[in-house]
């Protein structure tokens, strides 16, 4: 059965460089010198389908490696956002059987996130990559009401990706150990995670989804921990004066991807909360970069191939609307 990737980064020389120019630096770029990840990051040709074949992987959803062009000033931010969506969509025009993509935005120019989305879903672009935050703004902020909107009304699913969190909350929480154990606390340890979760629950509890009832939002890492605080969470949604519990907003709004954490324990839980059919395949390449031999292992603990299809591919076809 066909197997899609849909969360594997890439980066190109041009963001990287504006990215450490910004005078406040994202410390998480460090992620991306590590090992060959930069060589890997900035391949969109055979190196990385090589990479693909090696794994068992037919199609790789391309999406622009954390932070995105989030940190940048709103002109740079609109320059490079549309820079990257071209280079992306070139990409996959040259290898149409094995890329898709998703868009990268210049959400630190909220007035221009609607239109570069638009643009980009008419070159191809099969859905957005955005993260909890720009600057100060959060995405629930009023400023990217049009964002979601177009992204409803054009069924461009939205993924929510982790980001490093702000100064403020790593001062309060992910600081005091060494300069390593800080950052790693703050990003793939735990603050990540973390900051990803509460950015789709202030969706959830400021009313994104009543007001846009057909968005689409996917969470990788196995939802960001959010699946597995539920039964606090939903008490929060009656605070807030939902119309439905966050579980069920997680249930028909979201769909949840892997992230390369191939852990059975972590997918039966997924299953116990929500259903198959909202659950996706991805390795979040090149940062897990699991073997062909552990993807099937991990496919095994399916009860059914039907299950087991659409995981694999099944849902990610009929989520991006992809021809298999």
């Amino acid at each position: 059965m066909p197997l899609i990737a849909i969360e594997e980064h890439w980066i190109s020389p041009e963001l990287t460089s504006a990215l450490n120019a910004v005078p406040r630096r994202d410390e998480s770029l460090a992620f991306n010198e590590m090992g060959d990840h930069r060589r890997r990051l900035e391949d969109l040709g055979e190196g990385r389908i090589a990479a693909m074949d090696a794994q068992g992987i037919d199609v790789s959803i391309l999406a622009l490696t954390p932070p995105g062009t989030h940190p940048l000033p709103s002109d740079e931010a609109r320059r490079l956002s549309r820079a990257a969506n071209d280079t992306a969509i070139a990409a996959v025009h040259q290898n149409p059987t094995r890329f898709r993509t998703l868009s990268t935005l210049p959400m630190s120019a909220p007035e221009h996130v609607a239109d570069e989305l638009v643009r980009a879903a008419g070159q191809g672009h099969v859905g957005t990559m955005v993260y909890g935050r720009s600057g100060d703004r959060f995405l629930d902020d009023p400023a990217y009401e049009d964002f979601f909107a177009a992204a409803a009304e054009l069924g461009q699913p939205v993924f929510l990706h982790p980001q490093i969190p702000s100064d403020a909350v790593r001062d309060a929480s992910y600081r005091g150990f060494d300069t390593i154990t800080n950052l790693g606390l703050a990003t793939f340890g735990w603050g990540w995670h973390l900051d990803a979760a509460t950015a789709a629950l202030r969706l959830i509890l400021s009313g994104t989804f009543d007001r846009h009832p057909e968005l689409r939002l996917v969470l990788g890492h196995w939802g960001e921990m959010l699946l597995f605080w539920l039964d606090r969470a939903d008490s929060l949604a009656r605070i807030a004066g939902r119309q439905r519990s966050v579980a069920d907003y997680l249930r028909t709004n979201f769909y949840i991807t892997a992230s390369g954490m191939l852990n059975p324990a972590l997918l039966q839980y997924a299953l116990s909360v929500t259903s198959v059919d909202r659950l996706v395949f991805s390795t979040d390449y090149p940062f897990q970069h699991p073997t062909r031999d552990e993807i099937a292992a991990f496919l095994g603990h399916f009860a059914s191939d039907e299950d087991r299809q659409k995981f694999s591919s099944a849902n990610a076809a009929a989520l991006y609307g992809l021809e298999l």
